[in-house]
């Protein structure tokens, strides 16, 4: 393919990409990649080289584009070398019209660039959410530790216990690290958030929103598999997958809970005040994982986040009845904004008065009012609240 027959394709797919954000539809990593298998021709070259299109586009507007000519013209606009494709050869382009205008730059549309900035996200802080995200896995301490696997790539520890970093697009599932349940593709601050648990072994822990079980796993590890560890989820398919994962990893999960979402006491009720620690990894806006969706922010709108706010309240007052005099609550979101994390804290110990915000000090991130928060500005790891709540 000829570079401007590639920008022509990566237009067509963010007009995909665009429609499918209006409507809600597919991802975009799934739109390229229906793409890629029903156009063949396209070689390796050309498919990196549309991808990489589509995504500095996505990423180069901030409201969502009126289409993806638009968006392509908005890339364009700091890419001379790209705004030349737009010349009209075969299967490129056509010649950029006198009443042509880019579509709008800038972080996200402008009320949630409100939000972000209520939260103290702005500046270079928002700017970093539209970077590239790196490449993190942790180490199965179930299986070894960091010094103990042979390496088939660099790595760079992190400041987790048992994390490291490797170069972005390395082949880490093609590796026998992780064909042996060595390894695991975790985010940084995921196992950050893991570690606020301080899950040990022989307690009672709830996922309560475990998916498809990143964290479960990560909490059976700090375990070493003895105790009782329950992965419940409202989400069938998500938490089918946990199954497999655990077996590679040689993590023992004592139940999987599929809930009926608003009636998940009656699969949960024989737990109630039972559990040492519950973890919720509360659905959320996603704002601290534009790096990885950049496209994500086109798809929030002001109704959605006020559900997620609400389905927060529900899971945090849910956790209340599961957690045993003494025990601790860890309340997590993958969001930077405050009505997702701090105020929510501050709601929760209003409403619960036999319940305490305990210190976290984490070796990375920062105290936000009653809970702690990573950024990708300050920490390069995926945005989080993580809050640590006590029951007296």
């Amino acid at each position: 393919m000829t570079p401007a027959a590639r920008l022509q394709t990566a237009i067509e797919l963010l007009d995909d990409v665009i429609g499918a954000a209006r409507t809600k539809g597919a991802p975009a990593d799934r739109l390229l990649a229906e793409w890629f298998r029903s156009h063949r021709f396209a070689g390796s070259k050309d498919r990196r080289a549309i991808r990489e299109l589509v995504y500095r586009a996505i990423r180069a507007c901030g409201p969502v584009p009126a289409s993806g000519r638009a968006a392509a013209l908005r890339l364009a606009e700091d890419d001379p070398v790209l705004g030349q494709l737009f010349d009209g050869s075969q299967y490129g382009p056509s010649p950029v019209g006198e009443d042509e205008r880019p579509a709008e730059g800038g972080v996200a549309p402008e009320w949630l660039v409100e939000r972000l900035r209520a939260s103290d996200i702005a500046g270079e802080e928002g700017q970093a959410l539209l970077g590239r995200a790196p490449l993190d896995l942790r180490v199965n301490s179930l299986k070894a530790d960091r010094d103990s696997i042979a390496w088939a790539f660099e790595v760079m520890p992190l400041a987790t216990r048992h994390g490291v970093r490797v170069a972005a697009g390395t082949q880490v599932e093609q590796s026998a690290a992780f064909r042996e349940g060595l390894i695991e593709i975790q985010d940084g601050g995921s196992q950050l958030a893991c570690e606020a648990v301080n899950a040990a072994p022989g307690e009672t822990i709830i996922d309560l929103c475990a998916g498809a079980g990143g964290k479960t796993l990560a909490l059976a590890a700090a375990m070493a598999n003895k105790g009782r560890l329950i992965a419940a989820d409202t989400d069938r398919s998500r938490l089918s997958r946990l199954a497999p994962r655990a077996e590679r990893a040689g993590a023992l999960i004592s139940e999987t809970l599929l809930l009926d979402p608003r009636r998940e006491m009656e699969a949960l009720a024989a737990l109630e005040e039972q559990a040492d620690a519950v973890l919720i990894d509360a659905p959320c806006s996603g704002t601290g994982t534009w790096r990885r969706n950049p496209e994500a922010r086109w798809r929030l709108d002001e109704n959605q986040l006020s559900r997620y706010v609400e389905t927060q309240r529900y899971l945090l007052d849910l956790a209340v009845r599961l957690v045993r005099p003494g025990g601790r609550m860890v309340y997590v979101t993958c969001s930077l904004l405050d009505e997702e994390g701090a105020d929510q804290i501050d709601a929760f110990l209003t409403r619960h008065q036999g319940w305490d915000a305990e210190l976290l000090s984490l070796p990375a991130g920062r105290a936000r009012k009653r809970g702690w928060r990573l950024s990708p500005f300050h920490d390069e790891t995926d945005g989080f609240f993580i809050a640590r709540l006590g029951k007296r």
